[in-house]
């Protein structure tokens, strides 16, 4: 997305979760870790309050988590890499990556 000026504009983040099952500190606390994350990238992240038990993580329109979808919450670590595959591909996020890899080297059994 470009600017004005034809500056490079950042992404919106969607984090809509359920008040229902009081999940506002698990949400506000994501947003917090992204935008830490993604300083540059990130221009905007949006809270969205729900209902029955939704708890969907929207990046740059994509959906790249979703509660019902995975059976579960995220591991920050892990929605981090999707977050930053739609922001900032090929960005290399450090102890996250290596983590990964070698979690997917040895099997997918943590070392």
């Amino acid at each position: 997305m470009q600017g004005i000026e034809g500056a490079v504009m950042g992404h919106r983040v969607e984090i809509h979760y359920c008040t229902q099952c009081q999940w506002l500190l698990r949400a506000a606390w994501m947003a917090q870790e992204l935008l830490t994350t993604f300083q540059d990238e990130i221009e905007e992240l949006a809270l969205k309050p729900g209902s029955g038990g939704i708890f969907e993580v929207h990046a740059g329109g994509v959906l790249v988590w979703s509660r019902k979808a995975e059976g579960r919450f995220p591991d920050i670590a892990e929605l981090k890499q999707r977050v930053r595959d739609q922001v900032a591909p090929g960005r290399d996020l450090g102890h996250v990556d290596r983590k990964r890899k070698a979690e997917a080297d040895a099997g997918g059994e943590a070392s």
